[in-house]
């Protein structure tokens, strides 16, 4: 599981999302977190997404 926060979220604070994050560590599976500079809550759709799309790409390779 990737988690992908972002930097300046205010929907879902990093607070929650590190929480959600420590919160599955307990599965065998890998867990990830990351945090996106300068981002808000609406990752994919605001301009930069590639950049989110990147991320889990980069995340998919090391996890498949």
């Amino acid at each position: 599981m990737l988690i992908i926060s972002g930097e300046l979220d205010n929907t879902v604070p990093w607070a929650i999302a590190n929480a959600s994050y420590k919160q599955q560590q307990d599965n065998p599976g890998i867990t990830e977190i990351a945090e996106l500079k300068g981002r808000g809550h609406a990752l994919t759709i605001d301009n930069g997404w590639q950049e989110v799309a990147e991320t889990a790409l980069i995340f998919l390779k090391r996890a498949v």
